[in-house]
């Protein structure tokens, strides 16, 4: 039962992704990309926590966790260069 259901929750995220690139084409402004980058991230950051369970690998979360890390701080960095037009003051 287990394995139908991280199959079926791999299906969503990855169809959750496509849509993502999907809106990622066709989204008007700079922020509404932003959002859907990150919103990307957060996908990709499930499909690997699924992939870990699924497997039984304990080090697939240290690499989610990493690219946790990364996405939060390129977010912040894409927001501040919005608002200030530079990163580092």
């Amino acid at each position: 039962m287990l394995t139908y259901a991280l199959t079926f929750a791999i299906a969503c995220f990855a169809l959750a992704l496509i849509l993502n690139l999907w809106r990622l084409a066709t989204a008007p402004t700079m922020p509404d990309r932003i959002l859907t980058v990150d919103t990307m991230v957060i996908n990709i950051i499930a499909l690997i926590v699924l992939y870990g369970v699924q497997t039984h690998s304990t080090v697939v979360f240290d690499a989610a966790l990493l690219l946790a890390m990364t996405g939060f701080i390129s977010t912040i960095a894409f927001c501040k260069f919005l608002l200030r037009g530079g990163i580092i003051e």
